[in-house]
């Protein structure tokens, strides 16, 4: 297995030289700076790529995540013949210069999403939370949205009304920032305000109409992977979870099924996103890692604690719910598959994804979820497991 970090370029607070000496020499990077929808220049990745290589660590830039889709694509909204063409050039200059493996989402509107990015963890540090009642509280009586309470229980609807009612307006502002923070660069950011005009663009539109326009992605897409040489891997959604009344697609394993029979072709993957589908009780990661394995183009290694009222939080890459061990055990076993049959991706990138704010991390001012010494020791911690497991006596799941 290869490890990595992302590192998200000229907007990262972490330098090259300080993710060097972590041990991770492959990189995982984007062109945040570009808005969705436009054409990455062969000039532009050159750069960012000489800007990897000037920094003298012999780190490469192996994963590019992500390339973005725009909304009106993920919406199937009029001539999408430009955006599909512009996805396209991009993907043809990322190959041109050696970079063939790209991780993306399909998730309407909003990425990843927290409503807590400072949760206070045992002994000290940060991490962050995902929280039900607040999420409620945004989606009921902030957001205002219709329909909203048939997406909650009783009980989270009136602990939610006691949580807006004694909030203050900064609570609120905080709440919405944390909302807010899934994405560096140039990306969209709401107010409440502004979030319900973006929450109107998809009035009408179900699951059925989101699944229909990631297929035609899907299609215009892997065919031109495949003459590229290139590999997509979908992250799943985080949480894996309708959210805002925005049906999400990449959630659990019938979904993934149902992505790969869109596009049958290898080319059509899976960013094996840990944390991401662990978030979600019904989800046996390891087994979905197995049942795909074959598809796997990236992981991300992390962990998370769930409550029992949907709420979770990230936890330390082994003392979450999802046993990391079997986990990494699956991919191993599937590197030894690969290599069996010849196949040329036979080893797996991954990075540790996520990790507490501690120690020096505090008031670092890194990107929220992705401190310095928090992800060292999620990646310290994989690498003894992943270690531990290619010992020549360790028979693989």
């Amino acid at each position: 297995m290869i490890e990595s970090w992302r590192w998200y370029g000229p907007l990262d607070k972490i330098e090259l030289g300080q993710i060097a000496q972590t041990g991770a020499l492959g990189i995982v990077n984007a062109l945040h700076e570009i808005p969705y929808g436009e054409v990455w220049t062969t000039d532009a990745i050159a750069a960012r790529q000489k800007m990897i290589a000037d920094a003298g660590h012999d780190q490469k830039w192996h994963v590019v995540e992500s390339l973005p889709i725009h909304e009106r694509i993920k919406r199937g909204e009029g001539d999408l013949s430009e955006l599909f063409a512009n996805y396209r050039q991009s993907m043809a200059n990322l190959a041109a210069q050696g970079l063939t493996t790209i991780c993306y989402n399909f998730m309407p509107l909003i990425d990843w999403t927290r409503t807590r990015l400072d949760q206070p963890v045992k002994n000290g540090g940060t991490s962050l939370r995902f929280e039900q009642v607040q999420i409620c509280a945004l989606e009921m009586f902030m957001l205002e949205r219709e329909g909203a309470g048939q997406d909650f229980t009783p009980e989270i609807i009136t602990k939610a009304k006691a949580w807006f009612d004694a909030s203050s307006e900064t609570d609120r502002e905080a709440l919405i920032a944390a909302i807010m923070a899934g994405l560096p660069g140039a990306y969209d950011r709401y107010d409440v305000a502004s979030m319900k005009e973006a929450l109107k663009l998809y009035n009408g539109i179900g699951r059925d109409e989101i699944r229909d326009n990631y297929a035609r992605f899907l299609a215009e897409v892997i065919p031109a992977a495949q003459d590229l040489g290139m590999r997509f891997a979908v992250h799943p959604d985080d949480p894996p979870r309708d959210i805002f009344g925005l049906p999400r697609v990449v959630s659990n394993a019938e979904d993934i099924a149902w992505i790969f029979d869109q596009q049958k072709a290898v080319e059509n993957g899976l960013t094996l996103c840990a944390g991401s589908l662990g978030a979600n009780p019904a989800n046996d990661v390891p087994a979905i890692a197995r049942r795909f394995s074959d598809r796997i183009h990236f992981a991300h290694l992390r962990n998370v604690s769930k409550d029992a009222d949907g709420s979770f939080e990230e936890a330390a890459h082994l003392e979450g719910d999802t046993d990391m061990v079997e986990l990494v055990s699956v991919l191993l076993g599937e590197e030894t598959a690969r290599r069996n049959t010849g196949r040329r991706d036979c080893d797996i990138v991954w990075r540790p994804d996520h990790g507490h704010e501690i120690l020096t991390d505090v008031g670092a001012g890194a990107h929220p979820g992705y401190p310095l010494v928090g992800r060292l020791r999620g990646l310290a911690e994989m690498r003894g497991v992943i270690k531990a497991l290619s010992h020549k006596n360790v028979q693989f799941s």
